[in-house]
């Protein structure tokens, strides 16, 4: 059965179910979590609470990532 996120704006299906926290779905994405900051259905998750923070069907995941340069 497939489950569906809102990331950054596009409807993300994961036909496997969803990744169980935040920390997971980041590995899912291949995205480093120590270079993104998250919100999801508009709440700020502190980076240490990634591991405990639980995804539902349709929330809505805003991921910032920081890049290096100048």
């Amino acid at each position: 059965m497939s489950s569906q996120l809102k990331i950054n704006g596009e409807t993300k299906t994961f036909d496997q179910g969803l990744p169980d926290t935040l920390t997971q779905l980041l590995e899912t994405l291949a995205i480093d979590a120590a270079t993104v900051v998250a919100e999801i259905d508009g709440r700020i998750i502190e980076r240490k609470s990634f591991a405990q923070t639980s995804l539902s069907e349709g929330q809505t995941i805003e991921l910032i990532r920081f890049v290096g340069g100048g």
